[in-house]
């Protein structure tokens, strides 16, 4: 098996995924071939990974590239994790949408990492990706794990309806924040959690049979208030997930509602005193989401050339919650397991989503393929947010981008529930346009097609 992982320059990222291959017997003999365009960045991240294989045993074959076709050719499996421009368009970005009167909680497109500035270049990068895959690697799977999955699996599997594409994301495994707090254990447990990226719901889980649902009413009656007064601000179960909670009659899990899946939704966020009162502070969440990226990317780096440091003790011994290496295992060795996965609808897996919208659902993996299961329905009123505040901003941005039609941006901007007026609207888009690097994005929208 050849793996090969574009924006490998990711430290951490790569690190665990070496490491969770160091954990599976089956994959020992691979060969992992790195690319990255950062070449700095990239031989830090694969000469620390080189040593964790070492530290524990296990010969791992790893190879690194700084050409995409390299990487890509005779893969089984093509992982792309990589970022066009880095966090500084996004931090721009955002003093640009604070100036214009957006907040967090409003929607994804504005003030959140899946901003249509950010997907514009995303969307190029992953189609260019899957091209190259389908010439080079033909018969290999492409599994997307960089933003924006939702949008992304859902332009790219309406364009390219037979690509062997799949998105994964790590914010259902929240639902093991769950757990540990009311004191079970993973393996006894079952679950769901349907819905569509960064918007899934705990709609069905059972312990050692039974309906677990009662522990968690139980917890929040005993517990959960004193847990919030405690907790850090934008708590996965803190105030506000548990207020969705008691409103919804389903749990939010990971992304649904942190400021990593957007902030959702704007009615905790619409000033200040709401915020606190919610214990929510996407702005030091950001912050300190930023401290942390970079105090990792100079730790692979001054770690990769310190002999003294073991790789083993930055990331330890036992496996992530990341799926990329079991669904791997799962579809070239034939072994059976369910994962959760980003496709489409298609199976309707998620009553009342679209067939071709992108849906995150568990799914059985195995040489048969992703194979996805049937869901319990969500509640009409979680289904309505889904239709207004992911479906719909979506569509209006793959249009906009479709037509190159200005007009449709700003529409999508209008959508944000802290949008009250076009002109706030095209004054956003415009200093966004405007910003230097921005182009060719810039030239797409202002030009005939």
């Amino acid at each position: 098996m050849k793996i090969g992982v574009i924006g490998a320059g990711s430290g951490i990222f790569s690190l665990n995924m070496i490491k969770d291959l160091c954990l599976t017997p089956n994959l020992h003999s691979a060969t992992i071939c790195f690319m990255d365009i950062d070449a700095e960045r990239l031989d830090a991240a694969y000469t620390l990974c080189q040593r964790y294989s070492k530290e524990v045993g296990i010969s791992l074959n790893i190879v690194k590239t700084l050409d995409r076709e390299e990487c890509m050719r005779d893969a089984d499996f093509v992982v792309c994790t990589a970022l066009v421009g880095g966090y500084k368009g996004w931090k721009e970005g955002w003093e640009l949408g604070k100036k214009w009167g957006f907040r967090w909680g409003g929607s994804l497109h504005i003030m959140h990492d899946e901003a249509f500035w950010i997907n514009f270049y995303q969307f190029r990068l992953m189609e260019e990706v899957l091209l190259d895959a389908t010439r080079i690697c033909p018969n290999a799977w492409l599994i997307m794990v960089s933003n924006p999955v939702l949008a992304g699996i859902t332009y790219l599997k309406r364009k390219y309806p037979d690509a062997k594409l799949v998105g994964l994301c790590h914010g259902y495994a929240g639902v093991y924040n769950l757990a540990d707090k009311l004191g079970l254990d993973p393996k006894k447990m079952t679950f769901q959690i349907p819905g569509v990226n960064h918007f899934v719901w705990l709609n069905r889980f059972h312990y050692e049979g039974k309906d677990a649902f009662p522990l968690v009413d139980k917890w929040l009656t005993t517990q959960a208030e004193e847990y919030g007064k405690t907790c850090k601000f934008s708590d996965g179960l803190g105030p506000k997930m548990v207020d969705m909670y008691r409103r919804y009659k389903v749990f939010p899990i990971g992304d649904t509602g942190n400021p990593g899946g957007g902030a959702w939704g704007w009615f905790y966020h619409t000033d200040a005193d709401v915020e606190k009162q919610w214990n929510e502070d996407p702005d030091t969440w950001f912050k300190d989401y930023f401290d942390y990226s970079n105090k990792n990317v100079e730790l692979v780096k001054r770690a990769a050339y310190d002999p003294e440091v073991k790789a083993s003790d930055l990331v330890g011994m036992e496996a992530s919650h990341e799926q990329m290496v079991p669904l791997m295992e799962s579809l070239y060795f034939d072994i059976e397991r369910v994962l959760i996965v980003n496709v489409l609808n298609d199976r309707l897996s998620v009553p009342g989503v679209p067939q071709d919208f992108e849906v995150e659902i568990p799914a059985l993996v195995s040489a048969r393929g992703i194979q996805p299961v049937a869901t319990e329905p969500l509640p009409k009123a979680i289904l309505a947010y889904i239709y207004r505040d992911r479906i719909a901003p979506v569509e209006m941005e793959l249009e906009a981008i479709r037509t190159r039609d200005k007009n449709l941006l700003v529409d999508l901007v209008m959508m944000d529930p802290f949008c009250h007026s076009r002109a706030q609207a095209e004054g956003l888009v415009e200093d966004i346009l405007n910003l230097p690097y921005h182009t060719e994005m810039k030239e797409w929208y202002t030009s005939e097609e």
